[in-house]
């Protein structure tokens, strides 16, 4: 099938459905965004000399819902024409071989210019009743997206439009769809990941918030490997537990009065490693586990208060503080999430990181996979002050200043040839400072153009984290322009 014919078949789809839904006298909406933004990365693994990095990715995302009464709607969404420039319209290969595409590094992602589904989904009322139920392939996610922030097959039945309850199949083992324990060809476990959520939602005077909890378990790990993190096709932070068991509650609410407005979360987070690691992985992934006891348990905090001095100016801040982990070599596994997007932002360069996942396009900030830094709150204590001011209706100015310090202390280690040793006599917990800035302009209704960007200063226990040493500590620096049309 040549590259036009998928989306020959996609614009015939389109057609049809539009004309069905006239026949029918079904009412079809949509939305969409498309966005393209040229990436200019220097020093990521704090080394000026080698790493300098220059691109240009886009996407253009289609939402469409067709809702035939007030009853019951279908929903999907697509991701068209989405990749790197240069890099995704060309050919690619599915194995790892030396002459692949650059696109087969990420979960094998259909981005040659086709289409890629990211959600597609029923949702409807029972008539004169509370209850509301979708069902299909759906977001899942929870407060500001800092535990949980992923796309699953599952069911969520609502009560109220207030109580939520959710079963998500997240994994049915390794194409096989037998729960019994029977090692395939390969010597993979074939059984299931399964994730259930409830999310309670509520307003009392000024504070609207949220109380929700998950209970995820992994059965597929007799083979020594558990879904979340060494089925993903990319690497996580370093030294990442294996969640077989996992259990969350927390609360995330807003407070607005008059002038200030608070956007809060605090998640509590416990389970197990039943993977008895006695090294830190294979020579594919050698500093991808932690070693622990079995027992894992994590917490996130988060703050982000908001104060409006005038209409066009406005002083901000961030507070956030995750946990970590003391001991890579033993004791006790931190865990601050089952699985996320990447799109809780603080920072441009140390937090930032959009993943090539179902969402994602690129990597782009230190927690991106080939730099392995944290993501969202991960071991990470963040002081932040920011301000934005508009000058005129149309132009907006943002600044901020970010401290960043490890909750715990991070290790020096070296790996040679696969083989890694922690340094415990080594230790650091001075992540470093940034300083970010953003250039937003509305040219037309929808249509808007940034510029964006920041300097990290390394502090060493982040060149612990991505390097291991302090050989290399030089600042880190981005510049990002974009154009933006949402429709």
């Amino acid at each position: 099938m040549s590259h036009k014919s998928p989306l020959v078949i996609f614009v015939l789809l389109v057609v049809f459905l539009f004309s069905s839904a006239l026949t029918a006298q079904t009412k079809l909406s949509y939305k969409g965004v498309y966005t393209a933004w040229a990436q200019s990365q220097h020093a990521f693994t704090f080394n000026d000399e080698t790493y300098d990095d220059n691109y240009v990715v886009q996407m253009f995302r289609l939402a469409l819902t067709f809702q035939g009464n007030e009853n019951v709607k279908a929903f999907t969404r697509f991701d068209m024409a989405q990749g790197w420039w240069g890099v995704d319209n060309e050919m690619r290969t599915l194995g790892y071989l030396p002459n692949r595409g650059a696109s087969a590094l990420f979960d094998f992602k259909d981005t040659n210019y086709l289409f890629h589904v990211d959600q597609a989904y029923v949702n409807f009322k029972l008539p004169g009743k509370p209850i509301s139920a979708t069902v299909g392939r759906m977001n899942w996610s929870l407060g500001n997206k800092i535990m949980l922030d992923n796309n699953y097959d599952g069911i969520q039945i609502g009560i109220k439009e207030k109580l939520t309850f959710g079963w998500a199949k997240v994994s049915e083992g390794a194409d096989a769809l037998d729960d019994r324990y029977t090692e395939d060809e390969f010597g993979f476990d074939n059984r299931d990941a399964n994730l259930l959520t409830v999310n309670f939602s509520n307003k009392v005077s000024n504070f609207s918030y949220n109380a929700y909890g998950f209970f995820y378990k992994d059965a597929s790990i007799k083979d020594g490997t558990a879904f979340v993190p060494d089925l993903l096709q990319f690497f996580k932070t370093r030294f990442s537990a294996q969640p077989t068991k996992l259990m969350a509650f927390g609360l995330s609410g807003t407070y607005k009065a008059g002038k200030l407005s608070v956007d809060g979360e605090f998640d509590f987070l416990t389970g197990e490693d039943e993977i008895a690691n006695t090294t830190y992985a294979n020579a594919a992934k050698p500093d991808a586990h932690d070693i622990n006891n079995g027992d894992l348990s994590g917490f996130n905090l988060y703050l982000k208060p908001s104060y409006a001095v005038t209409p066009r100016f406005t002083l901000g801040g961030v507070l956030g503080m995750g946990s970590g982990d003391d001991d890579v070599t033993g004791g006790k596994g931190n865990v601050n999430k089952l699985r996320t997007s990447g799109f809780f932002y603080i920072t441009e360069i140390w937090e930032d990181s959009i993943m090539p996942d179902e969402e994602g396009i690129t990597p782009q900030g230190l927690g991106a996979p080939n730099v392995r830094g944290y993501r969202e709150l991960e071991n990470t204590t963040a002081l932040q002050v920011n301000a934005s001011f508009k000058p005129v209706s149309k132009l907006e100015l943002f600044g901020s200043f970010t401290f960043l310090k490890a909750t715990q202390d991070i290790n020096a280690w070296t790996n040679t040839n696969g083989v890694v040793s922690i340094d415990k006599n080594t230790a650091a917990n001075d992540l470093g400072t940034e300083i970010d800035f953003r250039i937003s302009y509305v040219i037309d209704q929808g249509l808007s153009t940034h510029l964006r960007g920041g300097w990290f200063t390394p502090g060493d226990a982040a060149c612990y984290l991505i390097n291991g040493n302090t050989n290399n500590c030089d600042k880190a620096w981005e510049l990002k322009g974009m154009i933006t049309y949402n429709f």
